[in-house]
């Protein structure tokens, strides 16, 4: 089949995409809306950059009235942000916190989900999400008709949960990618996990 965009809906092609750019990193990002208050909110449009300096990149849409989302006008505001990556086990609670609340209520309360503090890092951690990445906000830009955000955040401080680490290797520290289990995410519904990992060396 072949299909040419331009004979498309903004709506297709939005989910032709999701159905081919597979399977997608899941950046489950928490930001502080104010009072000790937090919002978390999950982006499927998400990749790093750059490493010097340590960028992560993700995507914002507004809201369905059209307004920008709580997630990047809190990392607008505060300038910090804490990018998790979650595991198959919270599949359930990242698409929960996708829903729209209104601004001031929290993701977290609604889903029963806790805190932890994030050492050296002004903002706490999800607890029990094996990792954790402390950033600050390096800039905005604003793409595409529909005016939605890129945040690229800069990396400071990582959290790794010592049981997703393989320390077989003393001179490099290595993340265990199926301890880690994280969700890729597919089109609709469907997240996929990692299952057989293929170790292909690289040209000389």
């Amino acid at each position: 089949m072949d299909i040419n965009v331009a004979k498309n809906t903004e709506h297709s092609i939005y989910h032709l995409m999701t159905q081919t750019v597979i399977p997608r990193p899941v950046a489950w990002v928490l930001t502080e809306s104010g009072d000790n208050n937090y919002n978390l909110a999950p982006f499927s449009f998400f990749t790093p950059v750059c490493s010097e300096p340590p960028l992560l990149m993700f995507s914002v849409g507004n809201k369905p009235n059209g307004s920008m989302k709580d997630t990047a006008n809190n990392a607008m505001r505060t300038h910090k942000m804490v990018i998790h990556i979650a595991d198959m086990t919270l599949a359930k609670q990242v698409t929960q916190t996708s829903a729209t609340l209104e601004h001031g209520d929290s993701e977290l309360d609604a889903n029963h989900l806790s805190l932890t503090e994030f050492k050296d890092f002004s903002l706490p951690r999800v607890k029990g999400c094996n990792i954790a990445l402390g950033c600050s906000l390096y800039k905005t830009d604003t793409v595409g008709d529909n005016d939605q955000t890129l945040v690229f955040a800069q990396v400071e401080h990582i959290y790794i949960n010592d049981s997703v680490i393989d320390d077989s290797n003393q001179s490099r520290l290595i993340v265990d990618a199926l301890k880690v289990d994280p969700l890729g995410r597919l089109g609709g519904i469907e997240y996929g996990s990692l299952g057989e990992i293929l170790a292909v060396p690289r040209p000389v």
